[in-house]
């Protein structure tokens, strides 16, 4: 999801914390800013719906749990709270010791964020540089709303990050980091896609919608 400044005052942490309790939109914390969350589309409803429910069975069994995008994820190198759109912990789930509302935790071991026009270079880059500052992150999945592709920045053995990625409704979505494996096909399941544009931008005539 995307986010707007709501106010130019720097805050403090704690100041966050108890503020978000009272209110009845999100808002993240961007190193004294807080930043009301914006509205998703319905594809991007869709997605995080298919999404958090693959996920559940694929790890109904092992001692690693999901989280939808109500949780949120301290980054403390970057004094940073956001809200994933869906997060994985394996093992004890550590809260934030600051968040006396219990909604803050501190080492998921997968993030995924499903894209938009409008955040997609944002979570390529800036966001996603954060994430990867998380030290018990393995997995950082940005998955498209608008085309059936998804990318895996994964951290290898040398604590390296590298990038795969799978594109079209036949490829497979894998998480080494936590042994799961989820088919394309049901994660954009009953998501319309928007016509494909032409090399100018366009939307091409021929396109079947």
């Amino acid at each position: 999801m995307s986010a707007v400044p709501a106010a130019r005052h720097l805050h403090s942490l704690r100041e966050y914390l108890a503020r978000e309790v009272r209110e009845e939109t999100r808002h993240e914390y961007h190193d004294g800013e807080i930043l009301a969350m914006a509205g998703g589309s319905l594809s991007h409803s869709q997605i995080c719906v298919n999404l958090a429910r693959e996920m559940s069975l694929r790890l109904k069994g092992k001692p690693c749990q999901g989280f939808d995008s109500n949780l949120r994820v301290r980054i403390d190198a970057s004094n940073r709270v956001v809200y994933p759109d869906l997060s994985v912990v394996c093992g004890t789930v550590e809260r934030d010791p600051r968040d006396a509302s219990n909604g803050t935790i501190t080492n998921p071991r997968v993030v995924i964020e499903v894209t938009s026009p409008s955040t997609e270079r944002y979570d390529r880059t800036e966001k996603r540089d954060h994430y990867l500052k998380l030290p018990s992150l393995q997995a950082y999945v940005l998955v498209d709303q608008d085309r059936p592709r998804v990318e895996v920045f994964m951290r290898n053995s040398d604590s390296r990050w590298e990038l795969d990625f799978a594109t079209g409704l036949e490829a497979t979505l894998k998480i080494a980091a936590i042994g799961v494996e989820i088919p394309l096909r049901e994660i954009y399941d009953r998501v319309e896609f928007p016509p494909p544009k032409s090399p100018t931008g366009a939307v091409s005539e021929d396109a079947t919608p």
